[in-house]
């Protein structure tokens, strides 16, 4: 299978491709008003799709976003449109049923416009009235929302240059605010999908509470001795305390990782602390060099890695087997927060305000300096830092500490 195009080029291909076509649009839109005055959209939604193409640890916080839907149309008219290999999050959540979820493949960019456009057939077919946003101010869609022409368009709009431009393309133009938990705005979307579109993006309904989400995955039948199989061949023994470490960040931002060496010395400390628990590396398959590397210097038979040796839904078993997952700033700290595995998430380039997962099993650790969260929604998630400071201030001894009080209180309990 050829490799997908890579998130550097979507990127790309966003900002400079994505731009003058959301000028077109805007343009095209304005006279489709003038000369083919739209039909009133339906009092009230009927069918809602959600265009949310990538990262599924953002897909993981849009649930109350979904549950708020399915309140509102029904589970069988709600509807998802993601990039192929985002949309394990979404069958794991169960909210949205899996002949919902429109898939899209982007092998290479004649993939992608291929399928783009076969899944606004299907979209178009479904008479679907309401599509949600929830790309932030990404240019692709936007334009992918306003092609769908369904009469009812939620997204975020630029106003006076509070976010980069993507056009005049929504019917419901909505304020990005950058003070809410993701998840409260991304259920905020779906209430102004109810508002009057001609008092947006001024309207009085206070956010909704964030309200910590329980764990929702759920092994099949014999994936949980499979995976203890795994684990038991791996250690060669039956493993009772499992530490697991994510020293990886996708190639969206590679300023979230923590150094890598650190996560050595603390694998070492927590072996010397815990005699009888065993430290397992997660990964993808391009991570595994590293990972190897990185059990060499560790230098201990109680710490074996498993990156790219498990599919993602065998690595939701692992956390549902583990006792603590430590993790730079990540889709796996999302992932895990749908399993009963406690969770210390490292955060740097963003903050734990907007993105850390609501829930009590899980723990941030963030500095909070003077430059730092330096990426957001208004920058597209980019950075000029070079120098992540902003993690490399994250001592060992304090992610130790905290991983202590986690485990003592956990195995108290």
């Amino acid at each position: 299978m050829a490799p997908s195009v890579s998130t550097a080029l979507l990127q790309v291909i966003d900002r400079w491709v994505g731009t003058p076509v959301c000028l077109s649009f805007s343009l095209a839109e304005k006279l489709m008003r003038v000369c083919f005055p739209a039909e009133a959209a339906p009092d009230a939604p009927k069918k809602i799709l959600f265009v949310k193409f990538a990262e599924q640890g953002s897909t993981v916080l849009a649930q109350s976003a979904l549950r708020r839907a399915v309140a509102l149309v029904g589970a069988e008219n709600v509807y998802c449109v993601v990039f192929d290999e985002n949309r394990f999050i979404l069958d794991v959540l169960g909210i949205v049923p899996e002949a919902n979820v429109l898939t899209i493949r982007h092998g290479s960019v004649a993939e992608l416009a291929r399928e783009g456009f076969a899944a606004l057939g299907k979209i178009r077919a479904l008479e679907i009235d309401t599509v949600v946003d929830l790309e932030f101010f990404a240019r692709s869609s936007a334009a992918f929302t306003w092609l769908t022409r369904a009469p009812r368009r939620i997204g975020f709009h630029t106003f006076f240059g509070e976010g980069p431009y993507r056009g005049d393309l929504m019917t419901h133009r909505l304020l990005y605010n950058p003070y809410l938990h993701t998840a409260q705005i991304f259920e905020q979307m779906v209430i102004a999908a109810t508002a009057d579109p001609q008092t947006l993006p001024t309207w009085d309904v206070p956010p909704q509470p964030l309200v910590p989400q329980p764990p929702c995955f759920v092994p099949k039948p014999g994936e949980v001795e499979q995976l203890q199989t795994i684990l038991s061949q791996a250690c060669g023994s039956d493993p009772r305390r499992l530490i697991l470490l994510n020293p990886n960040a996708s190639d969206l931002l590679p300023l979230r990782k923590w150094p890598s060496g650190r996560y050595v010395t603390l694998a070492q400390r927590l072996l010397q602390q815990f005699p009888e628990a065993h430290i397992v590396l997660t990964g993808a398959v391009a991570e595994a060099g590293a990972a190897s590397e990185l059990i060499r210097q560790i230098g201990s038979p109680r710490c074996i890695s498993l990156a790219g040796r498990t599919s993602l839904r065998q690595l939701m078993v692992l956390y549902m087997l583990g006792d603590l997952l430590i993790t730079n700033d990540s889709g796996p700290a999302h992932f895990a927060a749908l399993t009963p595995i406690n969770v210390l998430t490292l955060f740097g380039p963003e903050t734990p305000s907007l993105f850390g997962a609501p829930t009590p099993r899980s723990t941030s650790l963030w500095l909070g300096l003077a430059c730092s969260p330096c990426v957001n929604a208004y920058n597209n998630r980019q950075s000029p830092c070079r120098n992540n400071l902003c993690m490399q201030g994250i001592t060992v001894d304090r992610v130790f500490e905290e991983a202590v009080r986690i485990l003592e209180a956990r195995w108290a309990r």
